[in-house]
C-alpha cells in the first residue's frame, strides 16, 4: 500500500517519525494505540494490513463498555515501524505533540482462520465492506471488538464498538495512562521536550520550526496586557444577563497598513468567525451569522464544556497548515482531526461572569480576557497584540505567507453586528465572498463542471462579478454537485443575463460553454488579482465554500483609503510618518506621508507589492534642498488627486536619475524591465520592433515610476481602452521671452473664445513657463478631430492678440512670439500631467487652477511642493470637469463658426 500521504505531511529531516518498516513476525498480526496529544488529546488505532499499519482516530479513546460506540476517523496509512513510536513530535510539523504506545500487542479475525496470510486476506476483505471484527490481545485491550462503517459522518467514519464478553466492562480503561512500551505518561513523555523515543531508547531531536506568531515576537515584541486592577473594573461594572442573538463586530477593509501609538495590531488569520457562549456548563459555539458549529467543530466544543468558567468570546476558527499557517481550503474540509490541526484563536470577551464587558476600551477587555482564559490546551489560544510599526508588523505578516493584519484602537468598544472604523484590515492578498449563482459546462469536459458563475448583490440587485474555474478538485466538484442539484433553476438570478462565451482580451477565443443557473443560496470566497473596469473579477482562484454567510449579506468589499479613517497623532510621528526639513505646512495639519527621515534605503509594501527606495537624502533640487525622499513622499501624498489623470493611460517616462541639473532621457519601452505586476500597452516602433508602454494603474505604478527619477508624469491623452480618441483636447500656451502675465493674458483670451461658444474648459499652470487649457471630450472623437478643434481655438485667439503669438510650429519663424500649441493633441503626445511635480527650480507644481486666480501677478512659483498638499486639502481637485461629460463637437464648431464668421 501506497505511503505517498503519510510522507507528503511530513518532514523527515525535522521528526523522527519512522519512514517505513516491515514486520518480521510471519505468524502474527500486530496493532498499536498510540495516545496523541496533538491540537487535542485522542487516541491512535493502527492495525497491521497489507504491509502498513490502517489507522483511526479516535478522540475519545477506545472503551470496553459495549453500550458505548466511540467514533473513530480513518486517516492515512502509517508504517509498520510506527507501532514503536513515541516521544515528541515538534511543534509547527503535522500532527505535533507528545506520543506514547498506550497499548499494543497482536490481534486476529474473530472467525477461526489459519495463518496469517488468510487471516490478512479475510481481514482486507472486511475492510473493504465497511465492518472489521477483531479479537486483541494487547497489554489493557482483549476481547473481541469491531470497526464499523457509519453514515453521515463523511466517507471516512468508523465507529469502535466493544463486543460483549468476558473481557468487556463499565470501567475507564483510558485511566490507565502510563505507556506500554517506556512506561511514561503524556505529561512525564513531555517533560522531555528535546528528545524521542525510538528504537527502545530516547533520542535527540532536532528543534522545531516556531509558529508564525512566534516568528513575529522576535521581529516585533507583542504587547504585554496592562497592569490594573481587574477584580475593581469588574466591581464597577452593573450586573447583566448573559447576551442573547449578537453578531460580531467587524472591520473595515482599508487599501495599505499605517504607523499610530494609539493603534494595536493582530494577525488576521483565515478561517470561520465565532462567539463562544460558555455559561454554567452550557456551550454555544456560533458562526457570525449565529450558525451552530458545536458539531461541525466538536473538538472545540468539548473543550469548552470542560471549562469552569461564565464567558462570551470572540474569535476566529482555522486549520493550521505543518507551518502554523492558516489554510481556509483545510478548514472547509476538515472533518476529523486527521483533516488538520483545528484552532480557536480568541481575540476578545464580550461578557464575563455576569458582567457585560462592551462598553469597556479594548485594552481593558484584553486585560481581562488574558487573565481569565484557560490556557491548559492548545486548542483555544490567546490572539498576540502587537503594539508597533504598522507597516513594519504588515511586512512582516506578508512574507511569512500570513493573511493580512487587523489594527484595532486601542480604546475601541465593542459594537456588535457592526463595521466598524475603529477596527481594521489590511490584506496581503485580495479575497472576496461571491454568490454560486450558476455554473458552465464546457462541450469537451468529462468534469462535474468547468466554472462557477459568481455574482455579489449591489443595491439589492445580484449583479455578475466573473467566473471561476480553478481551485477545486475532481473530488471536491462531485461533492458540490450534490450541494447544486437541488437549486437548479430555468432562469439566471442575475439582473442582466451575463454572457459566458463572452472573449475578452485575455482570453480571446473561450471555449463553447452552456449555462446552468442556480438559486442563489451559496456563498464561496475567490481569491483574485484585480477587477475590470465592468466589475468582473480577473484570475480568480476558487478558495472554498463559506457556510457561516448568508447569500444576501454578499456585496462587493471595496477597499477605502487608510488616509481617510486614519489621522496620525500629530505629537507623535511615527516611525514612517514625517516630513523633510524643507516641507513644513501648517502645524497641525501634516498629512501622512511614506518614508521615514532617517534610512537612506526603505522598502515599502504598496497595494501588495514591494517597492525600493533608495539614496533618499540625494538632492533633487538643490536650490530648494529638496530630496529623492520628499519627491516619494509627495507623491504618495497626492496619488488620490494625480491618479484619474493617469490610470489606464500610457506613460512617457521622463528619467532625472541625478536630479534636476543632471542628464535626462525619455524612456517609452518598460519590456523585460518593469516588475510582473505592472500593467503595458503594446506599440511597435518605426522599425517594426514591438514594444511597451507602461501604463498608470495605482499608487503603486506612481512610486515605480517615481523610483525611476520620473520627476514629471507625462500621460498620454487617451486611455488603453479607447487609444484612438483622446478623452480631452489641450490648447499649450508655450512662451519665448514674454513674461508670466502675458500668458495670464493669453489664457484669459481662450476663456473668451470658449465662454462665447459655451465650452467648458479648465486651466492648469504647465509647472514650467507656460499654461495648458482642457476641454473635456470624453472619449468620443479622434485625435484629427480634437487637433481640428483646437487649431480653430487657437486661430480665434491669435486674431484677438496676434502682436505676441504665433502658430508658426517652427521655432525660427515665431520670432519670439508665444506659440499656440495645438499640435499636442495627437496620438503619443504628452504634457506634464495635473499635479505632476516639474523638474525646475522652485520645485513646482503643474497645478489646476480656479479661472478668477488667473489675473496680473500670478506667478509659476506660487505652487511648489511645499505648499501643494495643503492646497489641494482645501480646494480639492479642481479638475474633476476634465473627465466628465464630453462637448459636443459639432455643435461646438458652428458656434465658432456662427460667432466669430
Amino acid at each position: 500500500m501506497s505511503l505517498g500521504k503519510y510522507a507528503a505531511k511530513r518532514d523527515f529531516s525535522k521528526t523522527t517519525e519512522p519512514k517505513s518498516g516491515k514486520s518480521n513476525d510471519s505468524n502474527k498480526l500486530h496493532f498499536v494505540i498510540q495516545k496523541h496529544d496533538a491540537s487535542r488529546l485522542h487516541y491512535d488505532f493502527r492495525l497491521e494490513m497489507n504491509g502498513v499499519l490502517k489507522s483511526w482516530a479516535v478522540p475519545k479513546g477506545p472503551s470496553t463498555d459495549p453500550k458505548t460506540k466511540r467514533l473513530a476517523m480513518m486517516v492515512e496509512d502509517h508504517p509498520y515501524d510506527y507501532k514503536d513510536f513515541e516521544g515528541i513530535i515538534p511543534k509547527g510539523e503535522y500532527g505535533g505533540g507528545t506520543v506514547i504506545v498506550w497499548d499494543s500487542g497482536t490481534y486476529e479475525p474473530i472467525e477461526d482462520i489459519k495463518g496469517k496470510k488468510a487471516q490478512e486476506k479475510h481481514l482486507i476483505q472486511q475492510l473493504k465492506d465497511g465492518s472489521l471484527k477483531i479479537k486483541l490481545n494487547g497489554e489493557k485491550l482483549k476481547g473481541e471488538f469491531a470497526l464499523v462503517k457509519t453514515h453521515g459522518m463523511g466517507e471516512n467514519g468508523w465507529l469502535l464498538i466493544k463486543h460483549k464478553d468476558d473481557f468487556a466492562s463499565i470501567k475507564d480503561i483510558t485511566k490507565q495512562d502510563e505507556s506500554v512500551l517506556s512506561g511514561k505518561t503524556i505529561e512525564s513523555m513531555a517533560k522531555t521536550s528535546d528528545t524521542v523515543w525510538k528504537e527502545g531508547q530516547e533520542q535527540k531531536l532536532k528543534p522545531s520550526k516556531k509558529t508564525p506568531e512566534e516568528k513575529l515576537e522576535k521581529k516585533i515584541k507583542p504587547t504585554a496586557p496592562e497592569d490594573i486592577n481587574i477584580s475593581s473594573i469588574l466591581k464597577n461594572i452593573k450586573k447583566s444577563a448573559l447576551p442573547d442573538g449578537i453578531k460580531p463586530m467587524l472591520a473595515t477593509l482599508v487599501d495599505e497598513p499605517f504607523d499610530d501609538p494609539d493603534w494595536q495590531y493582530e494577525v488576521k488569520w483565515d478561517g470561520y468567525r465565532a462567539l463562544a457562549f460558555i455559561n454554567k456548563g452550557k456551550v454555544d459555539l456560533l458562526s457570525r451569522n449565529n450558525k451552530s458549529f458545536n458539531d461541525k467543530f466538536y473538538p472545540i466544543y468539548d473543550l469548552l464544556q470542560t471549562w469552569q468558567i461564565n464567558a462570551v468570546l470572540d474569535g476566529e476558527i482555522l486549520v493550521l497548515n505543518d507551518k502554523g499557517i492558516s489554510n481556509f481550503g483545510s478548514l472547509q474540509n476538515w472533518r476529523s482531526e486527521a483533516d488538520g490541526e483545528l484552532v480557536f484563536y480568541v481575540f476578545d470577551i464580550l461578557w464575563y461572569d455576569g458582567k457585560n464587558l462592551m462598553d469597556l476600551p479594548l485594552n481593558l477587555r484584553q486585560a481581562i480576557l488574558q487573565d481569565i482564559l484557560p490556557t491548559d490546551d492548545d486548542s483555544v489560544r490567546l490572539s498576540k497584540v502587537f503594539k508597533a510599526s504598522g507597516i513594519d508588523f504588515f511586512d512582516a505578516a506578508e512574507r511569512m505567507g500570513l493573511e493580512g493584519i487587523i489594527a484595532k484602537k486601542s480604546d475601541s468598544l465593542y459594537s456588535p453586528d457592526r463595521r466598524s472604523k475603529e477596527w481594521l484590515k489590511i490584506k496581503v492578498h485580495r479575497r472576496q465572498e461571491v454568490v454560486v449563482a450558476g455554473f458552465t459546462k464546457n462541450a469537451d469536459t468529462s468534469k462535474s463542471y468547468s466554472s462557477l458563475l459568481l455574482g455579489v448583490y449591489e443595491k439589492g440587485k445580484l449583479q455578475y462579478v466573473g467566473k471561476v474555474g480553478t481551485g477545486f478538485s475532481d473530488k471536491l466538484q462531485k461533492t458540490m454537485m450534490e450541494q447544486f442539484k437541488p437549486l437548479i433553476i430555468d432562469k439566471s438570478p442575475f439582473e442582466s443575463i451575463p454572457d459566458v462565451n463572452k472573449p475578452s482580451r485575455f482570453r480571446p477565443n473561450p471555449p463553447k460553454a452552456q449555462a446552468t443557473w442556480l438559486k442563489p443560496e451559496l456563498v464561496c470566497e475567490v481569491a483574485y488579482t484585480e477587477v475590470t473596469d465592468d466589475g468582473v473579477f480577473r484570475h480568480p482562484s476558487f478558495q472554498g465554500m463559506r457556510e457561516d454567510k448568508k447569500a444576501k449579506d454578499v456585496v462587493r468589499e471595496k477597499e477605502k483609503a487608510t488616509g481617510e479613517i486614519i489621522k496620525v497623532d500629530e505629537k507623535k510621528p511615527s516611525k514612517s510618518s514625517d516630513h523633510a526639513d524643507a516641507i513644513k505646512p501648517p502645524k497641525g495639519k501634516e498629512p501622512k506621508t511614506l518614508l521615514n527621515p532617517k534610512d537612506e534605503t526603505q522598502v515599502r509594501k504598496i497595494k501588495g507589492h514591494e517597492l525600493k527606495f533608495t539614496n533618499l537624502s540625494k538632492i533633487y533640487w538643490p536650490e530648494d534642498k529638496v530630496t529623492k525622499r520628499d519627491m516619494f513622499n509627495y507623491y504618495y501624498q497626492v496619488a488620490e488627486y494625480i491618479l484619474p489623470y493617469l490610470k489606464d493611460r500610457p506613460q512617457s517616462l521622463n528619467r532625472f536619475p541625478g536630479g534636476i541639473h543632471g542628464p535626462s532621457f525619455y524612456q517609452k519601452d518598460v519590456k523585460g524591465k518593469a516588475p510582473d505586476w505592472v500593467k503595458t500597452f503594446p506599440y511597435e516602433n518605426g522599425e517594426g520592433e514591438k514594444k511597451e508602454y507602461l501604463v498608470g494603474t495605482d499608487v503603486d505604478s506612481l512610486l515605480w515610476m517615481a523610483s525611476l527619477g520620473c520627476i514629471e508624469m507625462n500621460p498620454w491623452f487617451s486611455r488603453v481602452q479607447s487609444p484612438d480618441n483622446p478623452d480631452y483636447c489641450v490648447v499649450d500656451l508655450d512662451p519665448d521671452k514674454h513674461t508670466f502675465d502675458q500668458v495670464v493674458e493669453a489664457a484669459l483670451e481662450v476663456k473668451k473664445v470658449l465662454d462665447a461658444i459655451e465650452v467648458p474648459c479648465y486651466p492648469k499652470t504647465s509647472g514650467s513657463t507656460g499654461m495648458h487649457i482642457y476641454i473635456p471630450l470624453n472619449a468620443k472623437y479622434s485625435y484629427e478631430q480634437s487637433q481640428m478643434f483646437a487649431k480653430i481655438i487657437v486661430s480665434l485667439v491669435h486674431k484677438q492678440i496676434p502682436e505676441f503669438t504665433s502658430l508658426e510650429r517652427m521655432v525660427s519663424a515665431r520670432k519670439g512670439k508665444m506659440y499656440l500649441d495645438f499640435l499636442q493633441n495627437r496620438p503619443g503626445a504628452t504634457i506634464a500631467g495635473p499635479y505632476s511635480l516639474r523638474p525646475k527650480i522652485g520645485a513646482t507644481v503643474s497645478m489646476p487652477l480656479h479661472w478668477e486666480e488667473i489675473k496680473p501677478g500670478l506667478k509659476m512659483t506660487d505652487f511648489n511642493i511645499f505648499n501643494a498638499i495643503e492646497r489641494l486639502k482645501k480646494e480639492g481637485d479642481l479638475f474633476k470637469g476634465v473627465l466628465g461629460k464630453g462637448i459636443d463637437l459639432k455643435k461646438a464648431i458652428n458656434a465658432a463658426k456662427n460667432t466669430f464668421g
